[in-house]
């Protein structure tokens, strides 16, 4: 029986419900597999009555690959009303950790994916799904470290909240601290960075269709919204992810002309910095801070600004991947080298033990970042064949992971000791 209590009392082995989990499933979806027949099997399952929690859970993440993203939603809190602990079984037949990560009942993306990060790896993962109404269980399940892997977004503040309140108590290690992923949030990152040295990041002021309409037929002006906004700017609906709605606006006349195209009533709106090399191509990159370490994820090249890694298009330019090749390879001496006081510091503001930057170089060569967040995809899912050098890099990307959790499990038994 669960309750919503402040803080776990105790650690004890509650009973699990086993799921093929994130990595595989997506993994499938991905390399063009076939999910409907998977779907079918588990709706006869769950028809019959015979369905498992975890057989409910992988469901609503299929629905969710499939483009049915209400209908996952609906199967998934279904299955949390009765059930919140679910085990991805590690590579080993014996696991050497066990880690449980705490997550919110949220869309596929608003939890970090640390199942693609722990794959092939002889750590166990069991997921805690914190709930609104139900909360944090009174004893917890057996694990040596426990990483909140929740997002910053609205939906997942109650969970957050229920995780900051237990957080002082917890009998284990405790990674991505919940009262710091909050300050993820777009309008509360740059106040974070402000004046890092050889770091820009744009103001992005939080705004509504009001002011917007009100800026479109120059009633006010930028500078009423944020001191520094000014055409050509940014904006984007709040709350979406992934270049949604993202646009940029030359003037109050396609300010106007956006507006008509859209039903939100609230937005984020930031300057636009032209980052463009002096060949005229846009070079955006991920990293992956781990530890306090930047690693490299990928770097999209393309002849637009907007850029995220599919609409680069590079697995079709032998050009682009053998620059990213470099990339990857010169990382530590070169661009990691390049911009090592403003990772480090940006590393010890935003204090999480793991965390994703997309940025670029602005045409000062500073360090420009967009965003940070604890949910993005990294994963080793690209063709070797195409992609033969991202393997080693994504693997060096998980031996980082998996050594930080160790790290934090042993301090933990030498504290408890």
């Amino acid at each position: 029986m669960q309750h919503p209590v402040s803080a776990p009392s105790g650690v004890t082995a509650p009973i699990y419900a086993d799921r093929i989990g994130f990595a595989q499933l997506t993994r499938r979806a991905f390399e063009g597999g076939d999910l409907h027949p998977l779907r079918e099997r588990l709706l006869a399952r769950i028809e019959e009555g015979t369905a498992e929690a975890g057989e409910g859970l992988d469901l609503s993440l299929i629905a969710q690959l499939l483009g049915e993203k209400e209908a996952g939603l609906v199967i998934q809190t279904e299955v949390l009303s009765f059930h919140q602990l679910f085990r991805t079984p590690c590579a080993a037949p014996k696991p050497r950790l066990r880690v449980l990560a705490l997550a919110a009942d949220i869309d596929m993306g608003g939890n970090t994916p640390i199942d693609f990060l722990l794959e092939d790896s002889d750590i166990e993962l069991l997921t805690l799904y914190v709930v609104k109404g139900v909360g944090l269980p009174e004893t917890l399940p057996e694990h040596d470290v426990v990483i909140v892997i929740a997002s910053d977004s609205e939906e997942c503040r109650e969970a957050l909240a229920l995780i900051e309140k237990a957080a002082p108590h917890w009998p284990k290690p405790l990674l991505n601290r919940p009262d710091l992923i909050g300050n993820l949030d777009r309008d509360k990152l740059y106040r974070l960075l402000t004046g890092v040295p050889g770091l820009d990041i744009p103001v992005t002021a939080p705004t509504t269709r009001a002011q917007l309409s009100e800026l479109s037929r120059g009633t006010i002006v930028c500078e009423e919204i944020t001191g520094e906004l000014r055409f050509p700017m940014i904006v984007r609906p709040r709350g979406t992810h992934a270049g949604v709605g993202l646009a940029k606006l030359d003037d109050a006349g396609a300010l106007a002309a956006y507006l008509a195209e859209r039903q939100e009533q609230d937005f984020f709106v930031a300057r636009f910095v032209d980052y463009a090399s002096p060949d005229g191509l846009y070079r955006k990159y991920r990293l992956a801070m781990v530890d306090g370490k930047a690693y490299a994820c990928h770097m999209a090249i393309a002849d637009r600004w907007d850029i995220w890694y599919l609409n680069a298009f590079m697995a079709f330019s032998e050009e682009k991947r053998a620059e990213e090749a470099v990339f990857m390879l010169d990382f530590d001496h070169a661009f990691a080298a390049r911009h090592k006081i403003a990772l480090d510091e940006m590393s010890r503001r935003v204090g999480l033990d793991y965390f994703i930057v997309d940025c670029a170089e602005n045409q000062n060569r500073e360090l420009l970042v967009f965003e940070a967040d604890n949910t993005a995809v990294v994963h080793n899912m690209d063709p070797p064949a195409v992609f033969p050098y991202k393997p080693p890099q994504m693997r060096k990307i998980f031996a980082a992971f998996t050594a930080m959790l160790s790290r934090h499990a042993r301090a933990g038994e030498e504290s408890a000791a």
